[in-house]
């Protein structure tokens, strides 16, 4: 199904980082990048611009085309960022899953090729056809490790 049937796709804010105040403490700043979830600075709030929600996903449709990353914060976008909305709740699980399936179509806009047209139109699997362990991925892991520490904390008490 197309990406626009799953989410709603809004392009950023359209900030440019080196006009804005720095600040380690301040608002994420998410570019093209594909490192560090995107983020690629800290800045000062800018009055009269609402930092984007968090929770949301994030798309290059330039530089490091079709990086996707869900942001645990609210952020500023910077140019040719798109972020998505889920149109139906989903699982943090299941946005991972996307910005896995969506950066899968990275290689289509090689040289040069942007996604600025395309990126509404990008086929993804339907939420019911995300796989079953989706949900369920990792819950035995963590669940050892919390019997692990409960078992450590008594035995140091």
């Amino acid at each position: 199904m197309p990406l626009s049937d799953l989410f709603h796709v809004v392009y950023g804010v359209n900030l440019e980082l080196n006009r804005m105040t720095p600040d380690p403490a301040g608002v994420a700043f998410v570019g093209r990048s594909d490192r560090n979830n995107g983020v690629t600075g800290r800045v000062a709030a800018v009055p009269g611009i609402a930092p984007l929600p968090a929770g949301t996903l994030t798309v290059a449709g330039g530089g490091s085309v079709m990086a996707a990353f869900v942001q645990p914060e609210p952020y500023y976008s910077g140019r040719d960022l798109y972020y998505l909305t889920a149109k139906v709740p989903m699982t943090l699980r299941q946005k991972l899953y996307y910005c896995a399936c969506i950066t899968a179509n990275r290689y289509r806009f090689s040289y040069g090729r942007q996604a600025n047209r395309t990126i509404r139109t990008l086929r993804l699997p339907a939420l019911a056809a995300l796989p079953a362990w989706l949900d369920s991925a990792g819950d035995q892991p963590l669940e050892k490790l919390e019997t692990t520490l409960d078992t450590l904390e008594s035995t140091l008490a």
